[in-house]
């Protein structure tokens, strides 16, 4: 289906963008028909005002820091869920979780005694683009199934080193499970650390984690610079327990917390170094974000989202806005985008700019948004739906943002439903601290039919995370 960037054909029954970037910029045309390279960077659990650059006072985040000067910075970037495993699906299938059954309110992510996972006929980034020539590699946590079916390689990845699930799990017996986190030791958690399928150390030593890592996602860099490639590299940290290298310890005026993060900005800075020495520094369009809002409920060891209310597990914009930074030299104008995107984006866009086309055969729920990334249109993505396991607890539609039902990140099972819904302007109070709901009952209004005709398209899958 073909879209000129004036012409946004929104069908909520198909929920489908496919974004033409106009013969503008033959600096961009030329990279994008080269077939550029792909990297996002993932953090763990990462707040939206623990960088630097997004107003963190006591963390020191210098290459993040240049990264978004150098680059683009997205302050109104979202994730698909509040919490680890249905987020990591959403972007790496462009579909929301509720989509391929990634959701759960039961267990509301993947264990180690799991029997689910990413469905095998579910497409994602990486299937593809290596249909289309492109290296791939998982680098990382990976939390979308552990039985050899729902692993990375058989999801389009041609290498996969990393973990895969959270690095809490596997807690050894007759440990407490939240004293164990803030006091942690490598040998509390039997997690395993994989290279594909081989299973290379039980338990994971977790210090040198991020170091190893950002080694492996060099080494790939290093022995792919002569195709284009695709790096998922999903950091573990800073999601508890917090572990990082001796030459990070006590260096943050944050505590741990700031060490664990200056640590992946080091870590960040390697991949950036590795990409110039290789001669792919303007090739490669690099994306750093996180999966989810920080624990809050862990105190001074889980972040901040700065001016935003809530945190991870819930779907106030602490739970789902994420510090998000785009580059690629010479192609995107530096500079801050206020429009709205998610990692939803990520799947389309990426399949816009290496030429490949999106998949006709099913519901996509993320937008091509290279038009806002080169200047070239305005943003296809207008809407953003706030799920919580398998509702919707709040829907943003420009600058407005109801909530239907409300809930405590953890610990407290009661949903309050709010009617008529609470409803803020995020553009003017992004703390979310004044309900403006009397004064604008059009804009529920509106919202509501959103929400009924997106509900609409919803087709019952078989749940992968209750098995």
């Amino acid at each position: 289906m073909n879209i000129s960037s004036r012409n946004i054909l929104i069908v909520y029954n198909l929920l489908f963008a496919g974004i033409l970037v106009p013969q503008s910029s033959v600096s961009a045309d030329k990279r994008i028909n080269s077939k550029p390279n792909f990297i996002i960077i993932l953090a763990d659990d990462m707040g939206y005002g623990d960088l630097g650059t997004f107003g963190h006072p006591t963390i020191k985040t210098p290459v993040l820091d240049r990264m978004a000067e150098e680059g683009q910075k997205w302050t109104n970037f979202y994730v698909s869920a509040p919490v680890c495993t249905p987020s990591r699906a959403g972007l790496l299938t462009g579909r929301l979780a509720i989509r391929t059954g990634m959701c759960s309110k039961k267990r509301r992510v993947l264990f180690p005694d799991s029997n689910g996972g990413l469905p095998e006929n579910e497409i994602t980034i990486a299937s593809t683009l290596k249909t289309s020539g492109y290296s791939t590699a998982c680098i990382g946590k990976w939390h979308l199934g552990h039985l050899p079916q729902f692993m990375p390689n058989a999801h389009g990845f041609d290498y996969f080193f990393g973990m895969p699930y959270s690095n809490d799990e596997d807690l050894i017996n007759g440990k407490d499970y939240e004293s164990t986190l803030v006091n942690p030791k490598v040998e509390y958690f039997n997690v395993p650390l994989m290279r594909n399928s081989e299973i290379i150390e039980r338990p994971a030593n977790q210090t040198t984690i991020t170091k190893r890592y950002t080694e492996e996602a060099v080494n790939f860099i290093k022995h792919n610079k002569d195709k284009p490639f695709f790096l998922y590299l999903a950091h573990s940290m800073p999601h508890l327990p917090l572990f990082r290298s001796k030459e990070f310890e006590n260096k943050s005026l944050r505590g741990i917390y700031g060490d664990v993060i200056e640590e992946l900005d080091w870590s960040v800075g390697e991949i950036l170094t590795a990409l110039k020495k290789s001669g792919l520094d303007d090739k490669t369009f690099v994306v750093f974000t996180s999966d989810n809002g920080p624990w809050t409920i862990f105190q001074d060891q889980g972040g901040s989202a700065g001016l935003l209310s809530g945190g991870k597990g819930g779907t106030y914009e602490g739970g789902m806005r994420e510090p998000a930074i785009f580059r690629w030299p010479g192609t995107l104008k530096p500079g801050i985008i206020m429009d709205m995107a998610t990692t939803l984006d990520l799947l389309p866009t990426f399949f816009k700019l290496a030429n490949v086309d999106l998949p006709k055969d099913r519901i996509y729920d993320g937008y091509d948004i290279s038009s806002v990334m080169l200047g070239t249109g305005k943003d296809p993505r207008d809407i953003v739906f706030f799920y919580r396991d398998e509702e919707v607890f709040a829907v943003r539609k420009g600058e407005f943002k109801a909530h239907f039902m409300t809930q405590h990140e953890y610990g407290d099972e009661k949903v309050t439903v709010h009617d008529p819904p609470l409803l803020f302007n995020l553009n003017i109070d992004p703390s979310e601290k004044h309900n403006i709901a009397d004064k604008h009952p059009e804009i529920i209004r509106e919202i509501k039919e959103i929400l009924k005709q997106h509900q609409a398209t919803l087709i019952p899958v078989e749940n992968q995370l209750d098995k």
